[in-house]
């Protein structure tokens, strides 16, 4: 292989010239003859037995020329693009034969799309404001309630009349103009008052009734009621009201942190919650930190980026999408007929999270250049070996799968990030 040229055509868009000799692609040539010559049938021969002068001019001399093409394609191409030392991404490739014959050899060319050329400036010193972390006391209070919550007993209620709050066991009949409708009836059912779950009016006018009760209350269903015979209808509803229940919560005490924690006083039981909160708190700060830095990071970014390196994105996300769901037992295309989306659509959905990727990644890419972050030999072979423990394969294995160029740009990255946050001015 020879790459005879390489030239720019456009923003992102290389092409490359690439010579096969005469004596290697004749090489090739033989070989696809070889491959295929059991398969062809001339007359006055038996099948596969004909040589190959009768079947070249029986067919044309470039009846092999197509397979010895796509066999050195490939391999010449890549040797091309490293020589040429271009960054290209996976997105269309036009291929055109300039020569081609047993003399004059393969001579082609290919136009690819690269990386684009990245500038970014002012990187040191990003300024974001850190979250406070601090732990209330009432944040500590809302804890230990939502446990409560968790732990309340539902109990029957005997002496007072229903109010918010209280799950109610009815029978009700519904009445337009004095006649029952359909839909309106129902026996023996549960209902939580203050969740909103019927129309406006009628929960609020089931409290301050008492068990055994029976009674009627007026509503009017809203103008925008689902059903057009209902909307904007006044209705009377026969009640009668067979149990009320409320939740019980447990009495906050020692008892109640010995059934719900390894702890034995609530003292300890809010120390522990105090501490958790914080740790919690610390990431969630964190977190956000990175998520500020990354926008702004992203804000400085100049580059013309290829379209197809945001497709591209999309379609990983959409792949690792679709595994999620198959651990799940869903399939991605089940999963778009229950939410009423189309594949365009759902591509769109992906869209904003593919571009800030990417965007990032350049970044990232461009910062560990100018600041030299280069992963040390140990660093590479150590993620080497996390990745084999974590998927529980051979360290030979996994360098098989992952390339250790990509591999130490992964990790030239993670140098970048670390190396924004550690100059960030945080406030």
């Amino acid at each position: 292989m020879s790459l005879q040229s390489s030239k720019k055509l456009d923003t992102n868009r290389y092409e490359l010239e690439i010579e096969i000799s005469p004596e290697e692609f004749s090489k090739e040539v033989d070989k696809a003859f070889r491959k295929n010559a059991k398969k062809i049938s001339i007359p006055g021969f038996r099948k596969g037995k004909a040589p190959r002068n009768f079947i070249e001019k029986y067919y044309g001399e470039n009846i092999f020329y197509e397979d010895a093409v796509n066999s050195l394609y490939p391999g010449a191409m890549d040797e091309a693009i490293e020589e040429a030392k271009l960054d290209v991404i996976n997105d269309k490739i036009d291929f055109d034969i300039v020569t081609i014959g047993k003399n004059e050899g393969l001579t082609f060319k290919v136009a690819v799309t690269v990386k684009p050329e990245v500038k970014i400036e002012n990187y040191k010193g990003i300024e974001v404001k850190k979250k406070s972390t601090e732990v209330t006391k009432e944040d500590i209070d809302k804890e230990i309630d939502s446990q409560r919550e968790r732990n309340a007993r539902i109990v029957t209620v005997e002496d007072r009349a229903s109010k918010d709050g209280d799950i109610v066991v009815i029978d009700f009949k519904g009445f337009i103009d004095g006649k029952a409708f359909e839909g309106g009836e129902s026996k023996n059912h549960t209902l939580k008052l203050g969740s909103k779950q019927f129309i406006p009016g009628f929960e609020e006018q089931l409290e301050g009734h008492k068990k055994g009760e029976e009674f009627s209350i007026n509503v009017k269903f809203p103008d925008d009621y689902a059903s057009k015979d209902l909307a904007g209808k006044q209705a009377n509803f026969e009640i009668k009201l067979h149990e009320i229940k409320e939740r019980q919560l447990p009495e906050l005490d020692d008892e109640f942190v010995k059934d719900v924690s390894e702890f034995d006083t609530l003292d300890e039981y809010k120390k522990d919650i105090e501490k958790n909160l914080k740790e919690a708190k610390e990431n969630e700060s964190k977190i956000d930190i990175d998520d500020q830095i990354i926008d702004k990071v992203n804000e400085l970014l100049e580059a013309e980026i290829p379209e197809a390196m945001f497709e591209n994105k999309i379609d990983e996300d959409l792949k690792d999408f679709a595994y999620n769901l198959q651990s799940q037992g869903l399939d991605i295309n089940s999963y778009m007929k229950y939410t009423g989306l189309d594949k365009e659509t759902f591509r769109k959905e992906f869209r904003p999270m593919a571009e800030r990727k990417v965007k990032l990644r350049l970044a990232l890419e461009k910062i560990s250049e100018l600041e030299n972050l280069i992963p040390t030999e140990k660093e590479i072979e150590d993620k080497f070996k996390e990745y084999a423990e974590s998927y529980k394969i051979d360290v030979e294995k996994i360098k098989t799968l992952i390339p250790q160029k990509d591999l130490t740009l992964d990790l030239a990255c993670e140098k970048a990030i670390d190396f924004l946050r550690d100059n960030a001015k945080i406030s």
